[in-house]
């Protein structure tokens, strides 16, 4: 019994005393775990000041703040009253992430945060007792403010340091923002308009800023901003970052700016503002240069993959307008550039509704819907059966009479949905300048969404505006002969390949069974056109195809696939990434999908070739593919938190690059291997 009242003492005594060690006792709830570290084990004779942290660990969909929070939200407020021999505190923030939640911009940080804390003390090597009072907003759907206590105590002696605690300090200061000179960075200014309504900040680098650039201002926290907009210069190495203000502080006084960019991160003070705007004409004239870069991302997208099956659709259409008057061949393209632009429009307003509501959006996740690919699949069978000469799509007299009688010819129905088809295939594909547009206009607002689509739009629909401008263009093509029948073989094999990777596609997110299902009634219908016994029942054939694109998905209830996965691949888990990198790991992570037609041209010219593809299965290295093939909240949120919309989305992390070092969308061997050197220590 004197033994078990023994245990019992010492018990009691453990729960009612603060720790005695580097870390305290864990608060725990549902949204959160939090701890107070420090990196000494005691205090040494002499120590003027103690190395802590309050860790923080937060569930799945949850954040919290940083100093600055934006339009809504508090920083952590911690209380050290109850300490004995704590004269003060100083509280370090990270460089903070930017989140958006119905359109309404926030600062602060996900998964897991470490706040590196500096304790001064009364009495130079006395002991310290820490008690610790914090109350801590975190938000998901809902905002909770979480408060706790936490406690430890540390002895006078020679305890040494705790080397894990050390550790994780060391890591969570060196994401604390440094100075502009310790940065690469330097010659920052900046400049606030008269009615405080904009902000503009201008910094030079002595290396390239790269794509995940980012700004924050602190004002405080009655201070609010819209999302920043980039002006970079040619080499990279200066940039100009303007920043709608929509709420203002009082007075503006000389206020704290933040810069990161990957693995680099700095911040300043701003005291003394810019006689004149950095950049004339402000937000507009960075909206203009982003739709310029639109519209080389979509010129570009025009000898991609992804058209390219519609190429031969333009083509043949060139050779049947050969013949054909100036005006109607420049009317005839002008509406197929038309049905470009009507596309787009559609596509920016689909997505700006399903932004509005909540939801989230990406460039491209239309793929991801057995529906819409069952729709694809059964048009292009029946482009790519006309094609072949199976049968010839026409209008009735009736609509062709009355379109000659307007001088614009039949068939201009068919040239607007070929230009809507090129651009409706242009969507699983990336291109250089398409990431960073795309980028700009899903983050910013309704009208700059739709400047820069239309941009878009206008790039894919350039071979059509040329052919409108300049009509003689096609009159320089061969004149009709055999050779054109087997030039439309040639181009139905095209669209028949087309259809077969949409298949591929289609099997991945509904399964094979509802492919087959499909291909076989697009098979029973395309016969049936050609059987004259069947002709009296040919108005049931349009239904037929209708069943076939709409029906068969919904009906038959597909079930997601599994999608295999390499041996020498992880699969994606954000979580661990971290983990790796604590490890002296550098990480390299693959966001792609099967409906990704650049992603498949990365991994064949790149990714699966020496000598990258030995590098990241060497030691040391850990390869993670996240398949966005089937939509997934996870991956979604994890490209909206690096600034993505769309894919291939390809990024490197390392000890030297804890924050990432993301690559453009068109892989290069240089670039992968600089990465992944600059991201190791």
């Amino acid at each position: 019994m004197r033994i078990l009242a023994s245990l019992i003492l010492i018990w009691l005594s453990a729960a009612l005393t603060p720790a005695l060690a580097a870390s305290s006792l864990a608060y725990q709830s549902d949204q959160l775990t939090a701890r107070l570290i420090t990196a000494e084990n005691a205090v040494t004779p002499n120590a003027g000041t103690i190395s802590a942290a309050l860790q923080i660990e937060l569930a799945d969909g949850w954040k919290t703040y940083w100093e600055a929070p934006g339009a809504v939200g508090y920083p952590p407020e911690l209380d050290w009253a109850g300490s004995s021999n704590v004269a003060g505190a100083e509280l370090l923030f990270p460089a903070p992430t930017r989140f958006e939640a119905f359109e309404i911009e926030n600062y602060g940080y996900a998964k897991k945060v470490t706040f590196p804390i500096q304790l001064m003390l009364e009495e130079a090597g006395g002991a310290v007792v820490v008690n610790m009072s914090a109350n801590v907003l975190v938000c998901a759907e809902l905002c909770i403010p979480e408060t706790f206590d936490l406690s430890l105590t540390l002895l006078r002696g020679d305890g040494g340091i705790d080397a894990d605690a050390a550790a994780e300090i060391a890591r969570a200061a060196a994401l604390v923002p440094a100075s502009l000179d310790d940065a690469g960075m330097g010659n920052a200014r900046f400049w606030v308009s008269p009615d405080q309504s904009e902000l503009q900040v201008a910094v030079d680098s002595d290396e390239a800023f790269g794509s995940d650039l980012q700004v924050f201002a602190n004002m405080g926290l009655d201070a609010a901003f819209g999302a920043p907009v980039f002006d970079v210069s040619g080499d990279r190495t200066s940039v100009v970052a303007i920043l709608p203000i929509l709420t203002a502080p009082p007075t503006i006084e000389p206020f704290e700016i933040t810069l990161t960019d990957g693995r680099r991160a700095a911040s300043f003070i701003a005291q003394t503002p810019s006689d004149q705007p950095l950049l004339s004409g402000g937000s507009t004239a960075s909206l203009w240069s982003i739709a310029l870069i639109a519209l080389l991302g979509g010129l570009i997208l025009n000898i991609m993959p992804c058209v390219l099956p519609v190429l031969s659709i333009k083509f043949a259409s060139a050779l049947k307008s050969s013949d054909q008057s100036a005006g109607r061949i420049r009317t005839g393209f002008l509406v197929s550039a038309l049905g470009v632009l009507a596309f787009m429009w559609a596509l920016a307003a689909v997505l700006l509704t399903i932004r509005a509501g909540g939801g989230q959006i990406g460039w491209g996740v239309q793929f991801q819907n057995p529906v819409f690919l069952g729709i694809m699949i059964t048009l292009i069978s029946v482009f790519a059966a006309n094609m072949a000469g199976l049968f010839e799509i026409t209008l009735p007299q009736r609509l062709n009479t009355s379109m000659a009688r307007l001088e614009h010819g039949p068939g201009l129905l068919g040239d607007f949905a070929t230009g809507a088809l090129a651009a409706v295939l242009a969507t699983p594909c990336s291109a250089p300048f398409l990431g960073t547009a795309v980028t700009f206009a899903l983050a910013g607002s309704g009208f700059e969404a739709m400047v820069i689509f239309t941009a878009l739009g206008l790039g894919l629909a350039t071979p059509y505006i040329a052919v409108a401008l300049r009509p003689s263009l096609v009159q320089a093509l061969p004149k009709p002969g055999p050779w054109m029948v087997r030039v439309k073989w040639v181009m139905a094999a095209l669209l028949a390949l087309t259809v077969i990777w949409l298949a591929s596609v289609m099997a991945l997110v509904a399964g094979w069974g509802v492919v087959l299902a499909l291909l076989s009634l697009l098979a029973a219908a395309l016969l049936a056109m050609k059987t004259p016994r069947l002709k009296p029942f040919g108005g049931l054939i349009p239904a037929l195809f209708v069943v076939a694109a709409v029906m068969v998905p919904v009906v038959l209830r597909p079930a997601p696939q599994a999608i295999a996965q390499s041996a020498d691949w992880a699969a994606f888990d954000e979580t661990t990434i971290e983990e790796h990198v604590a490890k002296g790991e550098v990480v390299f992570v693959d966001i792609t999908a099967s409906w990704c037609l650049t992603c498949k041209a990365n991994k064949a010219r790149v990714l699966d070739r020496d000598p990258v593809a030995s590098l990241l299965t060497s030691d040391g290295v850990t390869a993670m593919r996240g398949d966005w093939t089937q939509p997934d909240p996870a991956i979604l949120a994890y490209l909206q938190e690096n600034g993505r919309f769309g894919i291939p989305f390809n990024i490197v992390y390392g000890p030297d690059a804890p924050k990432g070092i993301a690559l453009p969308e068109f892989l290069s061997t240089d670039a992968v291997m600089e990465a992944l050197a600059a991201a190791r220590l």
